[in-house]
């Protein structure tokens, strides 16, 4: 009697899942005593008499006595880093098992509390590889969604300590797209963009934000006779609505917001479950005029955002540079 194809398949995974599980188990004990580590060094250094130069003086002897031993490993600057990490995060108990050294690493490289915290939690809720997070916290993600929110919802959302209430919870402004692969300075057509996001469909819905789902490319509507065809469609499960997206290539204008505002109308009309809440509507655009956005919505207006896109990574000083003039705008 041959062994069925099933059978295989289980003893594969298996394997797999188990030496996952070796690995995953290693780069946490690694965790755990480099935190040791640090707190050891911490305390030593909290009976030294004159603290600031018995710290460099401790650290110095120890990188001298451990390195001809454990290799680079433990040099003097890693060792200052292990000191920051058991005082950045100093309940073991908090210690997570999904998150390698590369993790810890990068939230050390965040002064801000709030903004550590802040990417601590989106680490976790969205499984983010250290790869990942590294790209979200060069593109600042933070940042970005401070743009259109206060300090508080973001990180409040971000721990699920409460759902996103409007969509400016999750989405950013700006996009940056810089998986796509496109040059900033090349003319191409809102299609080109668009089969470049469904060619990089997996990193796009990690840029939109958490609880996306993709639905439709091209979705077509039948009005009266006339076709309409929605550039992308996504369903998003923590907003539980639509969210309907128009790529422009170009400033964004009034005729613009016009079209989308009918999709949506037709979605919430048509499409839209009882359960379920407005649907959202994004216009991805090159560049806005946020005073023509402005006017161009109700002033109640919570469904229709328009989010400008950047095909490659801010810098934070451009980011920040932005926010204070949103900010300013805001005053004026």
């Amino acid at each position: 009697m041959t062994p069925s194809q099933n059978f295989f398949s289980d003893i594969h995974s298996i394997i797999s899942q188990a030496r996952q599980n070796a690995v995953r188990s290693v780069n946490f004990e690694r965790v755990v005593m480099y935190w040791k580590i640090g707190q050891r060094i911490f305390e030593e250094e909290q009976n030294g008499e004159q603290r600031a130069e018995y710290g460099s003086f401790l650290i110095k002897t120890l990188a001298e006595a451990l390195e001809p031993e454990f290799g680079t490993g433990f040099s003097a600057r890693q060792l200052e880093r292990f000191r920051q990490f058991y005082r950045t995060f100093p309940i073991a108990s908090a210690l997570r098992t999904e998150f390698s050294w590369t993790h810890y690493k990068l939230m050390l490289s965040i002064d801000n509390e709030d903004k550590r915290a802040f990417y601590e939690a989106e680490s976790i809720h969205n499984l983010w590889n250290a790869r990942e997070l590294e790209r979200q916290i060069n593109s600042q993600l933070y940042e970005r969604l401070l743009l259109s929110n206060d300090k508080k919802a973001v990180l409040a959302v971000a721990k699920k300590e409460r759902l996103p209430e409007k969509a400016e919870h999750i989405i950013k402004d700006p996009m940056v797209l810089e998986f796509l692969g496109l040059k900033q300075e090349s003319n191409y057509y809102e299609q080109d963009l668009e089969s470049a996001i469904i060619s990089h469909l997996q990193e796009f819905l990690l840029e939109l934000g958490n609880g996306f789902a993709f639905v439709a490319r091209q979705k077509r509507i039948h009005l009266d006779g006339d076709d309409f065809f929605i550039d992308l469609v996504f369903y998003n499960r923590l907003l539980q609505c639509f969210v309907l997206i128009e790529i422009k290539t170009h400033k964004l204008t009034h005729q613009d917001m016009g079209q989308l505002q009918m999709y949506v109308n037709y979605y919430d009309r048509v499409e839209k479950a009882d359960f379920e809440k407005p649907t959202i509507g994004i216009l991805l655009c090159a560049d806005k005029n946020n005073t023509v956005v402005k006017f161009s919505l109700p002033e109640d207006n919570k469904q229709i955002i328009a989010s400008k896109y950047e095909l490659y990574l801010p810098s934070e000083k451009q980011l920040l540079e932005e926010l204070e003039r949103e900010i300013n705008k805001e005053k004026d």
